[in-house]
């Protein structure tokens, strides 16, 4: 054929060129589980990562129904979240180091023996003693939506605007996860028994893994390593700690924007509405992250992170003035608003940390931005809880999620340079 066109004479009636119809956007999705394997691996994921909404609640439920003391409920579940955050960036490493399957798989079963350990000594009433060493050996979960993301940054490593597309999918289905796990923790443990939430969360997690490790022809292959080298942490990496820095400050604004909510909802004595506030800020985030996903990614990847931060501070000031009304429909629209600039916020700055971090490290690096996260919701919990008891007027406590968020871009615009890098986000 190229020769029969080749041979064609000069004098041959040129043809007007016809520009090639434009896809439509909404196919940039579709395009990307066209590629061989991802169908299977992001339904083993989404599997894995449901539970990720719902061992908490699940715990919390679990031992304050049965001890009846949300205070030991809260301190055990701190104590798992603060081994998390220890245990997880190690973790990570390993899976750089060794694969995905190889160490995802033996981390989630101690993980799933810690739950399983922590159900039956509620069960059986043992010491208070147990509860804090049984969740804290479920630290080992394997950070699963980092997995997910390194395995599109790896089918997807030649063409930017499609892992643009994948980061903003990867979002919403953590926006996604952390709407439906509460809610589906919290019927398992008050229409079965407290238990059923930990066992199915530990069932599903359990199963998932299992499913997305199987899928081994999506998995990154182990980067090389030569004799002697040792690659450094990413925490080591120039213009990494900033960044996780802003993550620290975003994962203040979700911790204490729940305790604020709740804390307000139950004021004004509609507390059964709070769940379906959040729900509504998560809904929001969810549907921007898809929407996100569909612009083309930025010719600099750390141009648009910045704009996307101040977004985010600007309109987390609008629970706080909704919720100066005392009106908890208005809150609710504002927290619907708000929502909105959280998950293109964070798909540019897990993609801004993508295209900081070498290939071989990507699960280290994007689970130290989750343990920045963690550390953050944690210590907006605790601001949160404090504003809601010690501030007085109508939600004033939202000055809290608003003064996080302004840090966030203080400094995210202080550490900011602009240079070109790979658009990735």
């Amino acid at each position: 054929m190229i020769l029969f066109l080749a041979a064609r004479p000069v004098t041959a009636r040129p043809r007007s060129p016809r520009r090639a119809p434009a896809r439509p956007a909404t196919t940039r999705y579709g395009r990307l589980f066209a590629v061989p394997g991802t169908r299977a691996f992001t339904a083993a994921n989404l599997l894995a990562r449901l539970p990720m909404g719902m061992l908490s609640i699940s715990a919390v439920l679990m031992i304050a129904g049965s001890r009846g003391s949300y205070a030991l409920a809260g301190a055990v579940t701190a104590t798992g979240l603060a081994a998390t955050a220890l245990a997880g960036p190690w973790t990570a490493r390993l899976i750089d180091r060794h694969g995905q399957a190889r160490i995802a798989v033996p981390a989630t079963v101690l993980a799933v023996l810690g739950s399983l350990a922590l159900l039956l000594c509620v069960h059986y009433d043992a010491p208070a003693w147990t509860l804090f060493a049984a969740y804290a050996a479920t630290a080992t979960t394997p950070n699963t939506g980092g997995m997910s993301r390194a395995r599109w940054a790896h089918l997807l490593r030649a063409d930017p605007a499609a892992l643009h597309t994948a980061n903003s999918f990867e979002q919403a289905v953590d926006e996604l996860c952390f709407l439906l796990g509460p809610v589906l923790a919290t019927l398992l443990c008050t229409t079965l028994f407290p238990e059923a939430g930990t066992a199915v969360a530990a069932a599903l997690l359990l199963t998932g893994v299992l499913l997305f490790a199987a899928q081994r022809r999506t998995e990154p292959p182990v980067a090389p390593r030569t004799p002697g080298s040792r690659n450094r942490s990413p925490l080591r990496i120039p213009r990494v700690p900033p960044l996780l820095a802003t993550f620290l400050c975003t994962g203040a604004v979700f911790g204490s924007l729940e305790v604020v909510t709740i804390a307000f909802a139950d004021g004004h004595g509609v507390r059964a509405a709070a769940g379906g506030m959040l729900a509504l800020q998560a809904a929001g985030s969810c549907a921007a992250g898809l929407l996100y996903g569909l612009l083309p990614p930025a010719r600099r990847v750390g141009a648009r992170f910045p704009a996307c931060v101040a977004a985010m501070a600007a309109l987390m000031l609008l629970p706080l003035l909704a919720a100066a009304t005392g009106s908890p429909a208005v809150l609710a629209a504002a927290l619907l608003l708000a929502g909105m600039a959280t998950a293109p916020t964070m798909v540019t700055g897990m993609g801004l940390l993508q295209a900081r971090t070498p290939p071989g490290q990507l699960n280290e690096g994007m689970t130290l931005a989750v343990t920045a996260l963690l550390a953050g919701i944690a210590a907006g919990s605790a601001a949160g809880g404090w504003a809601a008891e010690h501030l007085t007027g109508p939600g004033t406590g939202y000055v809290i999620p608003a003064a996080a968020a302004t840090l966030a871009c203080a400094v995210t615009w202080s550490t900011s340079t602009p240079r070109r890098l790979t658009p990735v986000g």
